[in-house]
């Protein structure tokens, strides 16, 4: 136990003084804020076409609860994955393997660790959503419980299972981040739907790991009763519609029953099991095999080189000749080559074939879901742009380079555009067969910017982390048609000018901040 406990201290001390934590916390707040909108707001959190209910304690602190619950789900996981990959790292978990601690001990630490994390930032939604009830509302008694329940039954369950879910991909698909990140998003999105679209209400609530069927059932049924309507959905996320008339309505809150009782246990017994189940896989940082196989496949290399200057010492004439290069271009070439050869080449294969799928499918699905898609399929090449210099301990060196601001970190920028574009050829090449020079703008300019956000977060933060969280979130939202996280033009717009101000205004700011925070930071090593 006391292992477990050092593990989980210093687990998740090491997370929350990071920048990525931080700012990630800073993005939660304004997150928290949105949840309960003004009333003259352009979007809702909870619509029910027709009818709104009554911003009273239960209303703000369900709906508050309930977006946490899934929002903090979604880019959760990006947060708290990695710590085992961390420990390899920094091989911190060559030591933590000398110790009596057992391999189920040690994975349900992390999960621990991840949970703390989690449940941190929750507590911050938790009080904000107190604070938005007095903002919001004026007359409507404040009730703790109604606030207390939600976050105790909707978001901490389901912060036990993707904490577990955080552990089991790293000891199943090890370094295979971009993997992980798949497997992740097609969970979500099939639970989603199985929750939304299952007709057995038992089986519904018990596969619920958010407690959205028994909040949205409740909503419907007071709503059904109430004015004899006969609505069969409610949509729950960020809807964006214009105002229509509307009947209000007042709701208290869900009826507890023994069976959402019992579902939200077993989702907390659900992470226990798959860790506990995972943990006979776990290799313990024992990689002697593939280490064994590397030095003996290197012994016999070595065997076959014969010394050039053993008897006769350094030659410079042996030497290969030294060319001396200021320019940009072999940057860019270097940077580019590091971008392809990272991962497996086989997964090139499925990025080719959806690249060229984008000549066939229809433009819009193109534009909005697979040029999207396809893009966020490189953000662990993306991420470490900026970053792969400090993680290698290289930025000594490349900071006392000549000129370091005007050649290689314009030539990192360059490297990711160039890739980008490339991906997006096929439908670029469709917008100008059909003289559409608007839509090529928008996508180059959402290439940039994409590039742009990952070297300014990365340099910012000094770390990948919070740039996969965005990505995932900028690519989930603009598959939902939401306009803000419209980056390349998917989404239909009042003013395509003004539009392409902001995005333009955007690349800007993110390489003005790039590049001054980069000359600090090589200037105070």
């Amino acid at each position: 136990m006391r292992y477990i406990y050092s593990i989980i201290k210093a687990d998740y001390l090491q997370r929350t003084r990071s920048y990525a934590f931080l700012i990630t916390l800073a993005i939660t707040f304004y997150a928290a804020y949105s949840f309960v909108p003004p009333p003259t707001a352009s979007y809702t959190t909870l619509n029910i076409v027709g009818y709104k209910g009554v911003y009273n304690s239960a209303w703000v602190g369900y709906v508050s609860g309930m977006m946490t619950a899934i929002m903090l789900s979604l880019y959760g996981f990006f947060l708290v994955n990695g710590g085992i990959k961390k420990d390899i790292e920094t091989e911190v978990g060559l030591i933590i393997a000398t110790t009596p601690i057992t391999n189920f001990g040690y994975l349900i630490s992390k999960m621990f660790s991840n949970l703390l994390v989690l449940l941190t930032i929750a507590g911050c939604t938790f009080v904000v959503s107190i604070i938005m009830f007095f903002v919001r509302t004026s007359g409507s008694p404040f009730i703790i419980g109604n606030f207390l329940i939600p976050y105790l039954l909707f978001v901490v369950p389901a912060m036990f299972a993707i904490s577990a879910l955080a552990v089991i991909a790293e000891v199943f698909l090890g370094k295979r981040s971009i993997l992980q990140y798949i497997v992740f998003f097609f969970f979500f999105g099939i639970l989603m739907a199985n929750v939304n679209g299952q007709k057995n209400e038992t089986l519904a609530v018990l596969i619920d790991p958010f407690g959205v069927r028994t909040m949205t059932n409740s909503i419907k049924n007071q709503v059904n009763t109430q004015f004899h309507e006969h609505i069969t959905a409610v949509n729950l996320g960020f809807t964006f519609a214009r105002k229509r008339a509307f009947q209000i309505f007042e709701w208290n809150g869900i009826t507890i029953t023994s069976l959402f009782l019992f579902s939200r246990l077993l989702w907390i017994f659900f992470a226990f099991g798959v860790v506990y189940l995972s943990s006979p896989f776990f290799h313990r940082f024992d990689f002697n095999q593939s280490a064994g196989k590397k030095k003996k496949t290197s012994t016999g290399e070595h065997q076959n080189i014969t010394p050039e200057f053993a008897s006769t010492g350094i030659s410079r004439a042996l030497m290969p000749p030294l060319v001396t290069d200021y320019g940009i271009l072999p940057f860019i070439k270097t940077e580019l080559l590091l971008l392809i050869r990272k991962g497996s080449k086989w997964f090139w294969l499925v990025i080719g074939g959806l690249s060229l799928s984008m000549l066939f499918a229809p433009i819009g699905v193109a534009h909005s879901y697979l040029l999207p898609v396809l893009w966020f399929l490189q953000v662990t090449r993306w991420s470490e742009l900026a970053t792969k210099e400090e993680t290698n301990r290289l930025h000594y060196f490349t900071y006392a380079s000549y000129k370091p601001l005007q050649r290689m970190l314009p030539a990192q920028i360059l490297a990711g555009v160039i890739l980008a574009i490339v991906l997006a050829l096929p439908l670029i090449l469709r917008y100008a067969l059909a003289l559409d020079g608007y839509s090529i703008i928008n996508i180059i300019n959402g290439a940039i910017f994409i590039v742009l956000l990952a070297v300014c977060l990365g340099i910012v933060s000094r770390g990948k982390k919070l740039f996969e969280i965005l990505f995932f979130l900028l690519t989930y939202t603009l598959t939902q048609k939401i306009p803000f996280a419209d980056y390349l033009g998917a989404v239909t717009h009042d003013s395509q000018v003004v539009y392409m101000a902001v995005v333009l205004g955007s690349n800007a700011v993110l390489g003005l901040i790039s590049f001054a925070v980069r000359n600090y930071q090589s200037r105070h090593l």
